[in-house]
């Protein structure tokens, strides 16, 4: 393992309750990494050991080389982290709570904050009281942005943001990876880690079930193929005969089928019907995680509620 975060058989119980179990990741420098699950299926856990805030029952949290546990003030010195939750000072406006995290730091690229104040259209004269929760998770954004922390921990980081807003989350994220900084991002909005990961980690009851590339992960999950045709294309026997193919959906002259496997016999047989419009799409990662997650329930996390409620 050579990743600049890393978990070795990192396991953490509650009482009676296992929350993690024996998590192994390895992440590299610049790589921004996903990871999702339900409430209750660790990913709160999982990132309060790797900050450190709670010891692991077995296994090994690294930050840049540093235990999380035992060496916190140099596994610190790296990282960056955004709550799902922001609890910031009320009496204080944007720009002294800005100011007052970075001096907390030692460290703040101040032109790039800026550039971040800007871009989330942010007003920094008013007082955190005031603002709503979008606007106080932007200052979370920015103050962790600005750092430019080796290693950047963002749980539901877009909690509270309009669309246009996600969007100004994208390209800073976008310009994160361009630095070679990484990025660890725990959310729910799949669209969202489908546009921005590099790889994805699926955890499931405390265990990580599957990690990969969109492109690996879709290996469980079927091709999409809808079909129109200019006349009735009469018995699909021929379809229903070959291996990997499933017919989800037909409907007059509109047929939905579910491919696994090489397209070339589907096509073949296809050609010999009036067929008029084909469309074949890869499965969508919210797809993806539904083949994971359908008919399985998740446990509770202990961990969950003690301070922000998010998994």
């Amino acid at each position: 393992m050579t990743g600049i975060l890393q978990t070795i058989g990192l396991t953490k119980r509650y009482g009676a309750t296992l929350a993690l179990d024996h998590l192994d990741l390895d992440i590299a420098r610049g790589e921004v990494y996903g990871f999702l699950g339900p409430n209750g299926a660790g990913k709160t856990t999982t990132i309060r050991l790797l900050l450190g805030l709670h010891r692991a029952t077995a296994g090994t949290a690294l930050i840049a080389g540093h235990d999380a546990w035992s060496e916190p003030v140099a596994a610190h010195r790296q990282t960056a982290y955004v709550a799902s939750e922001p609890t910031l000072w009320p009496s204080l406006t944007g720009a002294e709570t800005l100011e007052y995290l970075a001096n907390l730091r030692g460290s703040c690229d101040r032109a790039y904050r800026d550039q971040l104040i800007t871009r989330f259209d942010f007003d920094p004269a008013k007082k955190v009281r005031a603002l709503s929760k979008g606007n106080r998770q932007k200052i979370q954004l920015i103050a962790a942005f600005a750092t430019r922390a080796e290693i950047l921990i963002l749980d539901e980081p877009t909690s509270g943001l309009d669309p246009l807003m996600e969007a100004a989350f994208r390209t800073t994220v976008t310009e994160a990876r361009a630095r070679e900084q990484t990025v660890f991002l725990s959310s729910h909005v799949l669209s969202e880690v489908e546009l921005l990961c590099d790889r994805i980690g699926i955890l499931r009851t405390g265990k990580l079930i599957d990690q990969g590339t969109l492109a690996q992960l879709r290996h469980l999950t079927a091709r999409t193929v809808e079909v129109t045709f200019a006349d009735s294309p009469g018995p699909l026997e021929n379809l229903r005969d070959i291996e990997g193919v499933e017919i989800a959906a037909v409907n007059d002259r509109h047929l939905e089928l579910q491919i696994r496997g090489d397209m070339g016999l589907l096509l073949q047989a296809l050609s010999r019907l009036p067929v008029k419009t084909l469309d074949s799409r890869e499965p969508s990662l919210e797809e993806i995680f539904l083949v994971h997650y359908r008919g399985n329930g998740a446990v509770a996390d202990p961990a969950v509620g003690a301070h922000n409620g998010s998994s």
